[in-house]
Parts: structure tokens; sequence; C-alpha cells
């Protein structure tokens, strides 16, 4: 009988060189960007005040694989490949013949899978001959990441910080400076978006589509600047394919192919990275695995949002986008998965959604998702983001569901990163303090309204 490891990670000589491009195998891209003055679609040139141009141009590629440069090869591969590991005490805890497997992207000092874009992004910056980045973070993942990048290539960085965050995670904000960054808590009275903001409501606990706006306003009106973004994005999600790509031969150095795909759902980055390898297959006919987008119930923008062009930030002088969204004007309830915490979803996952290639959407609230995030930990050992936890409740459920019909599935789920610097959450759920917060129709209205 052959025995199979707990953990397979890859050779640095099989490290993937290349990033892989969804877009190009979609039977039809997703509808363009419109400047948000002409509502005419978007050139990559428009954007070049904001973003590096070379990110401005893979925003509109459609070319299936991009070389990853050398340098930002040489830096993933301080960290890359992540290990993937079959989660065999869970599944003997569960009691289920379902196999479980997960793709642990915080084993490094960022903590999750935001790294992968941030030192690319960094990278396209610096070769550009900018010297400051301006950035906004939910969680503080991308604020970290983005730091250890900046650190790296000596670029100065400003991160807007979502006020509840900022207030629930001080560990990020100090890990941040550690490495240099500015971090700002937004609304902030730096910017017109952020003065407009506390007017509106001076005790907001904020959004990151304030943060957004403010930091897209500070990198225009600042010399040498650009502004960088850590979902939502199709740069990003190219980015993020590595998780996908190493994912896959890694599960057949299991002798496996996954029935069932899981990502939890904020922004996309982390979504659109575990099933980009697996999503080549099913849009060119190889293989149908399923998948499961999940969020939060405080935050529902698949399962309850609308298919609409939208702005990306609140203050509306990003483009619109194509995407299933809550509206922009839409501030979502403190829940501690602050990376969740976006209105809209990439345009690219959008469609994906909207043309059933991305198979079901799964909102699940605080209480159910710490419930699981728990039990992995009490029988893997590994502390999940609360963000992961998300995706960790589903794949509890279908092995479950698996238990209960006596299916052996092969699950994988992708931990986009640890959870230990959300230890306040954990405090809150352990004596009995987690809120579960479900928005009304009336509730959701009011965000809709802004489209």
């Amino acid at each position: 009988m052959k025995k199979f490891p707990n953990r397979v990670t890859l050779e640095e000589s099989r490290t993937p060189k290349f990033w892989y491009n969804m877009l190009a195998d979609m039977p039809e891209s997703h509808d363009p960007m419109l400047n948000p003055g002409t509502k005419q679609p978007a050139t990559p040139d428009m954007l070049y005040p904001v973003f590096a141009e070379e990110l401005a141009k893979q925003e509109f590629s459609k070319e299936r694989y991009t070389e990853i440069p050398k340098p930002v090869r040489d830096y993933l591969m301080t960290f890359r490949p992540s290990p993937l590991y079959r989660a065999y005490a869970l599944e003997k805890a569960l009691d289920t013949p379902a196999r479980i497997y997960f793709k642990y992207e915080g084993q490094n000092t960022s903590g999750s899978h935001k790294l992968n874009s941030a030192i690319a992004q960094a990278y396209y910056n610096k070769e550009q001959g900018i010297t400051k980045l301006t950035t906004e973070t939910g969680a503080g993942q991308w604020g970290t990441a983005l730091s250890m990048a900046c650190a790296h290539f000596g670029m100065e960085l400003d991160v807007y910080m979502v006020r509840v965050s900022s207030r629930q995670k001080p560990y990020r904000k100090a890990i941040m400076e550690t490495f240099g960054a500015n971090v700002i808590e937004s609304p902030s009275n730096l910017t017109n978006a952020g003065r407009q903001a506390l007017a509106l409501d001076p005790e907001t606990p904020g959004s990151l589509g304030v943060a957004i706006s403010e930091a897209i306003e500070a990198a225009v009106s600042t010399q040498n600047a650009r502004y960088t973004l850590g979902s939502v994005l199709n740069q990003v999600l190219l980015h993020q394919s590595i998780i996908g790509l190493e994912a896959k031969e890694q599960m057949e150095m299991y002798d496996e192919y996954p029935d069932v795909i899981i990502g939890c759902a904020g922004g996309g980055s982390n979504l659109g990275g575990i099933i980009s390898a697996f999503m080549q297959d099913r849009l060119t006919g190889k293989a149908k695995p399923y998948f499961i987008a999940v969020e939060p119930a405080a935050c529902p923008s698949l399962t309850r949002g609308k298919y609409a062009y939208d702005f990306c930030d609140t203050g509306k002088v990003t483009p619109l986008a194509k995407m299933y969204t809550l509206g922009s004007g839409f501030v979502p309830n403190s829940i501690h998965a602050g990376g969740l915490r976006y209105h809209g979803m990439s345009p690219i996952l959008s469609k994906l959604y909207h043309e059933k290639y991305i198979d079901e959407a799964r909102a699940v609230t605080q209480s159910s998702v710490f419930e699981a995030a728990v039990r992995f930990t009490r029988a893997e050992g590994i502390l999940p983001a609360p963000e992961s936890a998300h995706a960790i409740r589903i794949a509890i459920d279908e092995a479950l569901r698996c238990k209960e019909t006596g299916e052996s599935k092969s699950i994988l789920f992708g931990l986009s990163g640890h959870g230990n610097f959300d230890l306040s959450a954990y405090i809150n759920y352990n004596e009995g303090k987690i809120v579960d917060y479900i928005p009304t129709d009336e509730e959701l209205e009011k965000g809709f309204a802004s489209l």
C-alpha cells in the first residue's frame, strides 16, 4: 500500500516561472472598466497616473502566461513553494470518508498570501523609478506584505488602515511600522475623502472603500508616488495564480485531483489564486471540479449583491468595474474578518460566478466561522486567520456531508493566512462575545442606492 506524506512541497527548480491569466481561457471576458468621467472603456494609459505602467498593462492583458521577473521569483523562493497538507487529524476528528487538503500561505512574516502580489507590485514600481507607494489595508495582511516588499526594495510606504481593524489589531500596525511603513487610521483628516467620511459619521468604523479613496488621493497628489491594491484587480489575480499552479502539482504528488475547491472571498485575491490552475482545466474542458466561494454574511456581495457597474472606492475616483457589489457606499459591520469587508468582488471572479463556472457562493456567520476555526486548530495545530476560517467552515460542512452520504470526495481549500495577530477575535469568541450580524434588505438598499 502506497504511503502518502502529511505535507508536500516542491523543489525550487519546480517553483512556477510564469503566472497564469484566467482571462486567456474564459469564453468571454468580463465587461471593460469604464472611465469615471466619460463612462467610456478605460485604457492602460488612463491608469498610468495611479499604477506603475507595467501593472496597468497587466490589468488589460489577455496573455495566457506572463514570465515572473527574476528578482520577484528570487524573493518568492524565500518562502515558496508554500506547503500543501493533508488534514489527517481533522478527517479523524470529523470521522469523515472525505480527504481534506489545504494549501497553507501563512508561512512567511506577513502571515498570508498577500506577499505574492506585494513583491511583484513593488518591483514594477521600483523598476519605473517610483520612490513611494500608498495603499489601504483591512485586516492588515496586505499592509504588512507591502511593508515587507517596500523595505526589500527601499521604498517609502503610506498605509491607510481601516479604523476598526487598526483598533482591533494593534500588532499588525506595529509590524508594518517595524518594516518602515507609515500607518494612518482611515478615515483620516489627511485627505478630502477621509474628511468627507468623518463629516458624514464621526464614529464610522471605516471601510476598505474609504481607505482606497484616501490612498489613491494621496498617491496622485504626491510627487513620484503610485497606488497599489491587494485584491480585486486582474493584475492581483495574475500574481496570486502561483498558489493554484503549485497546488495542482502538489495534489498530483498525492495522486489526487480535487472534487471540491473552496476559497474565502472578499475582493477575490485568495479565491482567484487557489482556483486558478484548476479553473483552467474547467475552462478548457479537461476536468470539472466544483468551486465554492465563501463570504461573510455581514458583507454578502456574491450571495446578495447586484451584478452591475460600480466604483471600486467610496470616493468614486476609480474606474467603474462590472462586478457583484453591495454599492460603493455600503459600510460593512465591524466583523473580525477585516480582509473580507469589501463591497465588491473581482471582475474576473464575478464573471466566472455569473456564468456558473464558480458553482456556488455561500455566506456564513462569524460564530460559525470561529467554531470551525477552533475545531481546525485543535486538530491541525494551526491558528487560522478569521478570513481563512470561512473556507474551513465550508470544508468541514462538505466533509460532514460526505459522512452522511458515504461519499469519499477530495476537498481542497485555501488557508490564506494565520491568525497569530487576531487573538483579540479569539478572545472574544472564547468569552462568548462574538456577535453575528446579517444586514437587512433595507440596509442593503442604502448601498445599492450608490450604484
